[in-house]
C-alpha cells in the first residue's frame, strides 16, 4: 500500500483516519469470505464498532482515484512515449483515455436501508427490489483497464414523484447530476462518454452535450434517422433549401460507407440526423455477414460527426471494463456486503470498495511495467495479500526471524501460492 500511503500523505486528513484507511484498504484484501464490520475486525486491530464509527467520518474518494489515475495511467502512457515524438502524436496517446458511466444492482433486504428501492437487475433481466449505484470510471483504451474515478447511491423515488413524471427519466436526471460533479475532476482531453443502450435518450444526450462531452452508445434496431440531404442547392426564392433525404432502412446500406470487413462483421458508417434527438450523429453499422438472408446488426454512434467508424467502434467494446469493475468489487472487494443501512455509511463502504480496486490495479501496473501484457487478476492479488498476512502471524506467534526466512526462494513460493498462472 505505497501508493496510498504516497497519496494520503499529500491530503488534509487526520492521522488518526489516514491509518484506519490504509488498514482498511489492506484488510479488504487480505479478509475472507463477505466484507463487511465484522469480518473485517477478524483480520485488523479496530473493533467491529470502531469500523461504524470511521464510515461516518467524510473522505474525498473522488481526488484519492483521482490521484491513483494519475499515478498509474499518465506515468504509464509516459513511458510509451517516446522522446522525439511530436506533438501530434502526443495528442493522440492523450486522446486513448475515455470515459464509462453506468449503473449497478446492489441486493439488499430489509424496510430501514437507505435507498431501498426496485431497480433493474441485470443478471436476472427483471427489476429486484435492492439499491443501486451509479459510477463513473476513466478507461486506458491502450492498456485495456479502467479505473473507478466516483461512484455513487441512486436515491429512491418516492410515489408522489413516480405519479408526477416518467420513473426512467428522475434517475437520468441524478446520472446527469453525478456527471456534472464529476466534470471539474476531468483532464481535458477527457471527452468522450462511453455508455449502453439505456442511455441513448435525448435528455441524457442533451445533458452530455451540455457539460462539453461527446456521448458514444448504442441505437435501437429500428432508430429513426434520415439521411442529410448532399444534391445540389434550389435557386433563390424557389423555396426552402432541402435539408433531409428520406428516412434510413437499416436492411439497405447501399448509401453508408463501407470499411471493412472483420471476423464476419462488416462495418458500414454515415453521418445522419436522428429524429427523435434533434441532432446529427455519427453512425457506424455492424453487420453479421454469416447471416445472409436479412442483415443482423448493431447500431452504435456517436455525437461528435468528425469520429471515425473504427475509433467509435474501438471506444464502444472498451466500454465493457466498467463491466468488470463490477464485477471485481462484487467477487472481491465486498461491494455488495455492506453491513449498514445508513446513508453515510453505504456510501463509505461503496467506495472503499472501489477505491481497493484501484489500488489493486495500481500495484499490478506498477510492478509489471515492463511486461504490460500481464493479466490482471484480482484473485491473485488477494491470495498475495492473505498468504503475506498469514505468514506474518505464523512468524510473529513463533517468534521467528522474517529478515532471513524472506531470503529464501520458498518464501516468496509461499507469497505467490495459490495464484492464477497467465
Amino acid at each position: 500500500m505505497e501508493l496510498a500511503e504516497k497519496i494520503l500523505n499529500r491530503l488534509n486528513i487526520s492521522k488518526p483516519q489516514k491509518k484506519f484507511l490504509i488498514t482498511l484498504f489492506t484488510t479488504l484484501l487480505i479478509a475472507r469470505g463477505k466484507i463487511n464490520f465484522r469480518n473485517l475486525s477478524r483480520y485488523s486491530h479496530y473493533s467491529e464498532r470502531t469500523y461504524a464509527r470511521q464510515f461516518d467520518n467524510p473522505f474525498n474518494f473522488m481526488g484519492f482515484n483521482r490521484a491513483i489515475i494519475n499515478e498509474c495511467i499518465d506515468q504509464d502512457q509516459d513511458q510509451d512515449q517516446d522522446q522525439d515524438q511530436d506533438q501530434d502524436q502526443d495528442q493522440d496517446q492523450a486522446s486513448a483515455r475515455i470515459l464509462a458511466l453506468d449503473a449497478s444492482f446492489i441486493p439488499k433486504s430489509g424496510n430501514k436501508t437507505y435507498g431501498l428501492d426496485h431497480f433493474w437487475n441485470g443478471c436476472h433481466s427483471r427489476k429486484e427490489k435492492g439499491l443501486e449505484v451509479c459510477g463513473v470510471a476513466v478507461i486506458d483504451v491502450e492498456a485495456n483497464t479502467a479505473f473507478t474515478l466516483s461512484i455513487r447511491q441512486t436515491i429512491p423515488i418516492s410515489a408522489h414523484n413516480k405519479a408526477e413524471a416518467e420513473h426512467d427519466e428522475n434517475r437520468i436526471d441524478q446520472y446527469l447530476a453525478h456527471l456534472r460533479d464529476v466534470k471539474p475532476c476531468l483532464k481535458a482531453d477527457e471527452t468522450y462518454l462511453v455508455v449502453d443502450g439505456f442511455f441513448s435518450k435525448e435528455k441524457f444526450i442533451n445533458g452530455v452535450r451540455a457539460l462539453n462531452l461527446h456521448q458514444i452508445g448504442k441505437l435501437r434496431w429500428d432508430a429513426n434517422c434520415r439521411y442529410l440531404y448532399t444534391g445540389p442547392k434550389r435557386e433563390k426564392g424557389s423555396g426552402r433549401q432541402k435539408i433531409y433525404d428520406g428516412k434510413v432502412n437499416w436492411q439497405d446500406l447501399s448509401r453508408f460507407t463501407y470499411h471493412h470487413t472483420q471476423d464476419d462483421m462488416a462495418l458500414y458508417s454515415l453521418v445522419l440526423n436522428h429524429k427523435v434527438f434533434k441532432r446529427n450523429l455519427k453512425v457506424v453499422v455492424l453487420v453479421n455477414e454469416k447471416i445472409k438472408h436479412k442483415k443482423n446488426y448493431v447500431i452504435l454512434f456517436a455525437t461528435d460527426t468528425t469520429l471515425d467508424a473504427q475509433t467509435i467502434l474501438r471506444y464502444y467494446k472498451a466500454r465493457f471494463q466498467i463491466e468488470l469493475i463490477f464485477r471485481d468489487a462484487k467477487q472481491f472487494t465486498g461491494l455488495s456486503d455492506a453491513q449498514t443501512r445508513d446513508k453515510k455509511r453505504l456510501a463509505f463502504h461503496f467506495n472503499a470498495s472501489l477505491t481497493t480496486l484501484n489500488l489493486s490495479k495500481a500495484e499490478h501496473m506498477k510492478t509489471h511495467w515492463n511486461t504490460p501484457t500481464k493479466p490482471f487478476s484480482m484473485a491473485s492479488i488477494k491470495a498475495c495479500y492473505f498468504n503475506t498476512f498469514f505468514l506474518q502471524k505464523i512468524f510473529a506467534m513463533f517468534d521467528l526471524d522474517l529478515k532471513c526466512i524472506k531470503k529464501s526462494p520458498k518464501y516468496q513460493y509461499l507469497i505467490n501460492y495459490g495464484n492464477i498462472a497467465a
